[in-house]
Formats: structure tokens, sequence, C-alpha cells
């Protein structure tokens, strides 16, 4: 049965008046109302009828972009990259479509409502970057949102997040995060630390699981306990590196090495050493994750596992624009490159 106006105001408990303003965006709204009301439209999957044109192309010529933080270069440098590939064929405006980044902030919340608005909108693509919450509710709610909207004839790619379960649909360039994580470890343990910090990002996303578990793989291939104590989760800021080191070293004033969640934590970490006196890397090795543009340029050069963000971005684009085939079986695995700068080496002194 189709879903009316109507039967949303009903649902959020407002006249269909307020329903028609919150969607359409053109009167203020309380944001509490406005949360009530786009909560029933995701509870009855309510969409609402566009402009003829839309309606006659089914799609328009809208691109979604979800990302955790758009000033994180991780995310902003995958927008980018899809954004460079949007144009073509179709689009109303000699070729071109609009890009829409939309900022989650990590809500899920809000990755919900976005594929809500983006589904009604009518978007001719929806492009989802970064990890996924470890959720089984959440989960279930997003895999239905995108598959509502890959049968509503959008192209859905997810980018740097694991494929989507029961979603055929949906394309997915997944990161070889457990792998790299591997990597890094190893490359450690090769030079000779056995006592290594981990600053682990936040508990429920996929990607801070990927990695750890990579980690953990490198020391049990070198028969090395996983002390606990060794290991503190954060955000996957600078703040956090910092507090994380400071932890760290409080736990264990032995530690020779610190393996960071991503670049920008490792800038919080080598601060933290530097304001304890010690030395990168001759007391303590630094090694981060993703390989940002700013890797390269800080003293010393951070040691890092590169993953190639804009190309895996404009591979989203073109899939998600229909210039280039989902890979088979929808699903292609990105692998890092360990890249080996001047902030790790041996350890050289215990202290």
């Amino acid at each position: 049965m189709t879903v009316t106006l109507a039967d949303v105001a009903a649902r959020a408990q407002v006249s269909p008046a307020t329903v028609s303003r919150v969607l359409n965006g053109n009167y203020p709204v309380a944001a509490a109302t406005r949360e009530r009301v786009l909560r029933a439209v995701d509870d009855l999957d309510y969409v609402l009828n566009g402009p003829a044109s839309a309606l006659a192309a089914a799609t328009s010529d809208l691109v979604g972009v979800l990302v955790n933080d758009i000033a994180d270069p991780f995310f902003g440098i995958m927008a980018g990259a899809v954004q460079s590939e949007i144009g073509g064929p179709g689009g109303r405006a000699g070729g071109e479509r609009m890009a829409v980044v939309c900022n989650t902030g990590g809500s899920p919340e809000r990755e919900l409502t976005y594929l809500t608005l983006l589904q009604r909108q009518r978007a001719a693509a929806v492009v989802l970057t970064g990890g996924a919450i470890e959720d089984a509710e959440h989960a279930a709610a997003i895999a239905g949102k995108l598959r509502r909207l890959a049968e509503a004839g959008s192209r859905v790619v997810l980018c740097g997040r694991p494929p989507s379960p029961d979603t055929d649909a949906v394309a997915a360039l997944t990161f070889d995060n457990r792998g790299g994580g591997r990597q890094i470890t190893e490359h450690l343990l090769g030079l000779g630390h056995r006592r290594v910090g981990y600053i682990a990002g936040p508990e429920e996303r996929t990607t801070t699981r990927h990695r750890l578990e990579g980690h953990r793989a490198a020391l049990a291939a070198r028969d090395i306990e996983d002390d606990p104590a060794l290991t503190v989760h954060g955000p996957y800021d600078r703040r956090s590196g910092y507090d994380a080191t400071v932890e760290l070293l409080r736990r264990a004033p032995d530690l020779t090495a610190v393996v960071a969640a991503n670049d920008t934590v490792a800038l919080g970490a080598c601060a933290a050493l530097r304001d304890k006196g010690l030395r990168i890397p001759d007391d303590v090795s630094v090694a981060g994750f993703d390989d940002l543009p700013f890797s390269i340029d800080v003293v010393p050069a951070l040691t890092t596992v590169r993953l190639p963000l804009h190309e895996a971005g404009a591979r989203a684009g073109r899939i998600a624009m229909g210039k280039e085939k989902p890979p088979p079986g929808g699903v292609a695995t990105v692998h890092g490159e360990l890249m080996v700068r001047g902030s790790t080496a041996g350890p050289r002194r215990s202290r």
C-alpha cells in the first residue's frame, strides 16, 4: 500500500502541513519536530513525489557522497575524487551532475536520514565512504536503505567500506585494513621491537577492528603476547593520539614503538613523545596508516601504510556514473602499500 503524507503526519503526531514544511525545507521547524518527522519518514519508507521531470527521468542529476568528517583528509580526498568523475552524458546541465557531500559526523541516525533524503530526491548515485558502524540493527537498516535506493534506479557504491549483506546491487571497494595492519606491525617487529603500543580508533567501527586484527595477527605470528595494556582506543584525531600516547607511556614506560590508527593520530603521538623528551625514532618509533599528504613532510617523515584514496574514490565515481563496470561479484579489495620512512628504526636503548 502506498504511504501518504497523511500517514507520515499521523506517525509523527504533527499536521500534514508540518510534514510538508520539513520535507520541502522552505519553512523553519523546531529541531525536535523535524527529527520526529524524519524518523516517521524512515519508519514508513515514505518517498515524496518529485517534480514531473524527475518522475520522467526516474533519477535526478544529484549524486550523494556520505562522509564521516569532511575536515578529515581521508574523507576529503575520496569525496573530491568521486566528484571529479561524476560528469558525463545524461545530466541535464551539459552532462554534469551535482555532488552533495553529506557529513554524518559519525552519527548512525544522520547516516540513515541522509540516505532517506537522497532516496526522496531520486539521486542518480550514492557513494558511502569509510568504515561501517558495527551494530546489527543499524547494519540491517542501512542494508534496507541501500536496497531501496538500488531498486529505485540509483547506483550505489561503497568506498573503503565492507560489502553490505544481502545487497547484490551495491558495488563495494573495500580496503584491506587487516593486511595493512599486519604489514605495519610486521615491519616494527622485523626491526626488533617487542613492546609495541597500539592506538586504535573507535571500538564500534569496522576499520578499527580490522586494523587491530591485523596488528594482533602479526604479534601472534611471532609468538608475542598481545598485552591488553598496550592498546588504547579513541577517536581518529590528533588529540586522541596525544592522550593515548601519554597513557601508553604511563602503562608501559619500556615501550619502544607506537602504531597509530591513522596518520592524524600518529601526529598526536609524535607530539606527546616530544613533550616527554623522547626522540623519534631513537627512543620510540612511530607508524601511522593511510599515507595522508602531510605524512611525508613531517619530521621525521612518517612510516605508514599507503591507501590509494584518490584512486579508489575516482573508481567509485566512475562505477557510480556507469563509466566503469562494477568489479566481478560486486566487490573488489583495495590493498595498501607499506611506506618506510624516517619515523621507524630498530630499538636503540632500553628506558
